[in-house]
């Protein structure tokens, strides 16, 4: 790619990683006017109590320096909306994108953003090849497509799951330099540039505003302990007590001692502070085949399809790490979809995001409201009178002397559930 004719600012987020600190490097061989921004958003302390952000700040500053650019930190007060088991997708749409432009454009006068996330645009940095006249113009952006969020040439370091809440408007003015190159290239690139020690940085796989704490350890440091019990999910019999529902994530180990099986968290219910649990790890109460988003964000506009047939066929994700699964998409009304999923999978979980994808782009994502019954809920009866199994490694049913469609008789199900007119009881309470 041929540099700049006119140096144009872009401010780069740091994080003191060597992700971020290449793409500060590839900005400026590219010939921009590249300065550094950190930005502290949390208490991030790890497990020994000491504060990791100082260190990443230090970080970010060595890049600056060796680099030879501009260094700007800034603070946020803590971010006190609730908590996901996947945050990072909020916290790089309000925080990380809303803030950072915010602040790079009012106080900094950028031209452009850039972060080190793995991610691509169809736009790229073209949008900082427009002359002076064309920067006057009023109307330049009414004759803008819109932008479209594309997955990383390195598939394995993709991140296009995190910014599946961007808006258009944010997109639209940021530059991801690293879309194009795998993670062990720019470990190489950091080498060369005098940057082994960012280089050699352990990764960080932790929620981005809390350092590399468990979660348990942050959340209880804000949150006072509210005992309650853990419920069997197949008798209802109290198997032990926690220090409060919001400590546990669905398809967790509960970790209660004195059974011969590890139970494992299948639902919870906040208003009772009970958390149902079940045996074995691929227990089929785990396992869910349809969920319900609110109002979906999508990131350039509904898709044609899915306005014209009120159904889309696409791909689905929940966990970013997870190979896409396809589904179908159904409007529900206010924006919200339905998701009917190829197979059934483990551990969907309310609060979490459903990412959809189609061929290279990123679609948008919805917060899942509530999930359809589980294999559990539709197969109880088959279950304990041993007609039915579940086998997640063959992702099959065992139906003992039946025949059914399973897709269609889940997604009837789920229709009848949304209406009221399905409700599963456990069978030792008359079911």
């Amino acid at each position: 790619m041929s540099p700049v004719s006119r140096a144009k600012h872009v401010v780069c987020a740091l994080s003191g990683g060597v992700d971020s600190a290449v793409a500060a490097l590839l900005l400026k061989w590219k010939g921009y006017q590249v300065s550094g921004l950190y930005m502290r958003n949390w208490d991030q302390l790890d497990e020994t109590g000491v504060c990791t952000a100082d260190k990443d700040c230090e970080d970010a500053k060595f890049v600056c320096d060796t680099l030879s650019i501009h260094s700007t930190n800034i603070f946020l007060k803590q971010y006190e909306r609730g908590l996901t088991p996947n945050p990072d997708i909020m916290c790089n749409r309000v925080i990380k994108f809303d803030r950072l432009i915010e602040h790079a454009f009012q106080h900094l006068h950028a031209d452009a953003v850039a972060t080190g996330h793995y991610a691509r645009t169809n736009l790229g940095d073209s949008f900082l090849r427009l002359t002076e006249e064309d920067v006057k113009r009023d109307d330049i952006k009414k004759d803008e497509s819109p932008v479209r969020l594309l997955k990383s040439v390195d598939s394995w370091k993709d991140q296009t799951f995190f910014l599946s809440q961007i808006s258009q408007n944010a997109l639209r003015r940021t530059i991801f330099p690293l879309g194009d190159l795998t993670k062990d290239v720019v470990k190489k690139l950091a080498v060369q540039a005098g940057m082994e020690r960012i280089a050699k940085k352990k990764e960080s796989m932790g929620i981005c505003f809390i350092g590399t704490r468990e979660f348990k350890t942050f959340i209880t440091e804000y949150l006072d302990p509210k005992p309650g019990n853990f419920v069997g999910i197949e008798d209802y019999k109290v198997k032990g007590q926690h220090n409060g529902h919001f400590i546990y994530t669905i398809g967790q180990c509960a970790k209660i001692p004195g059974f011969p099986h590890k139970m494992f968290v299948t639902d919870k219910n906040p208003d009772t502070n009970e958390i149902f649990v079940a045996p074995g790890t691929n227990h089929p109460a785990l396992y869910h085949q349809t969920c319900m988003t609110d109002s979906v964000h999508w990131i350039n506009e509904p898709p044609p399809q899915l306005l014209e047939r009120e159904m889309l066929d696409c791909f689905f994700r929940f966990q970013h790490a997870d190979p896409l699964v396809k589904c179908t998409l159904t409007l529900a009304g206010e924006g919200s979809v339905i998701v009917s999923l190829e197979k059934p999978l483990r551990a969907l979980t309310p609060g979490q995001y459903a990412v959809f994808y189609l061929g290279e782009e990123c679609l948008g994502s919805g917060q899942i409201l509530q999930n359809g019954p589980s294999l559990y809920a539709l197969n109880w009866k088959q279950y304990h009178s041993g007609e039915w199994r579940w086998d997640p490694a063959t992702e099959e049913t065992t139906d003992y002397g039946q025949t059914h469609d399973f897709k269609k008789d889940t997604w009837d199900r789920w229709r009848n559930f949304l209406q009221g007119k399905f409700k599963w009881k456990d069978p030792f309470n008359g079911g």
